[in-house]
């Protein structure tokens, strides 16, 4: 098998921020504290400092987890319709986006689900529904195992945590990954590992490069970048897997029909619809959809669909 074949694979799974390539060879730097996500950024709770979006005023509140490399603004098309019925919170997970990043934060999945049991007990929202997408689902399910009186319901998109990997390939996955290796992957790769996680890449997310380019010229990628090192670690350290049958919460599981990522496509071929049916079968009071057309990352593919589906199943 071709290494370089498998490299590409994992950078498609965690959506690795890059620069180089040709458009964005002499854009101007992307401060991470200017990202803008189309709606106004909070900030709450100190060490970590943690930036949110907070839109809607419904009697019950998601919470938006994003996933691996993400951060809040992957969110855009889907908080506007939520929030006509829903209070509405997308993180920027500590690391990520325009909250605190430091090399002295742990960065496990255990640190970020307390941290957001924190942010929202400062927020005074009890009874969240936790909204995951990938890496954010592995993260959704630690949180309601380790905090039920606070979380209501789940609803998993695309969720990371439901694949095992043996140890010989979880210590391959994580001897993947470096700061420079991040930092210096040119732009062309940036594209064709972000097109992995859609069905269908066009023009209209051209800004998904063009953010992730801008972000790597500026000095404090590399905090992000340990962030994301260590968060793919963390997943790997703190398998969700085995207790799928302990979430006692409402669940909706939420996939796309073409997602190229979960099962990894060169550790373990597959359909990803066989790895949600388990996730289906082991949490006992669970839901689940297939949306057609749509890759790892639906909720930006097929907002409207993801939306109708999300909504139909809260209401």
């Amino acid at each position: 098998m071709r290494t370089d074949l498998i490299l590409t694979a994992v950078l498609a799974l965690t959506t690795t921020a890059c620069i180089g390539g040709h458009r964005y060879r002499d854009a101007e730097p992307l401060p991470f504290a200017e990202l803008d996500y189309g709606f106004d950024v909070d900030h709450a709770l100190d060490d970590p400092r943690v930036a949110y979006i907070d839109e809607g005023r419904g009697a019950e509140t998601l919470l938006l987890v994003h996933g691996l490399a993400s951060n809040a603004g992957f969110w855009r098309y889907n908080i506007q319709a939520l929030a006509e019925r829903y209070r509405v919170i997308a993180v920027d997970l500590p690391g990520y986006g325009r909250s605190e990043k430091s090399a002295d934060y742990p960065y496990t999945l255990s640190f970020y689900a307390r941290t957001l049991r924190d942010l929202a007990a400062e927020l005074g929202v009890e009874d969240l529904t936790v909204v995951g997408q990938s890496m954010g689902g592995q993260i959704a399910m630690v949180m309601a195992l380790e905090y039920p009186d606070v979380v209501d319901r789940l609803v998993l998109v695309d969720p990371a945590g439901i694949e095992s990997f043996e140890p010989g390939e979880a210590e391959w996955l994580r001897g993947v990954y470096s700061i420079e290796g991040i930092r210096k992957t040119p732009e062309d790769a940036i594209r064709r590992n972000l097109a992995l996680n859609f069905y269908e890449w066009d023009d209209r997310l051209e800004w998904m490069v063009d953010e992730r380019a801008r972000l790597a010229l500026t000095d404090e990628f590399d905090q992000f970048a340990h962030a994301v090192i260590r968060s793919v670690g963390a997943m790997l350290d703190e398998p969700t897997t085995p207790y799928l049958e302990r979430i006692t919460q409402p669940t909706l599981v939420v996939y796309g029909q073409y997602d190229g990522l979960i099962p990894n496509p060169y550790l373990h071929p597959g359909r990803a619809a066989d790895v949600f049916a388990e996730a289906d079968a082991r949490i006992p009071n669970s839901t689940l959809v297939e949306i057609e057309d749509a890759g790892h990352l639906l909720m930006i593919e097929r907002p409207q669909a993801f939306n109708r589906v999300v909504l139909d199943w809260l209401d």
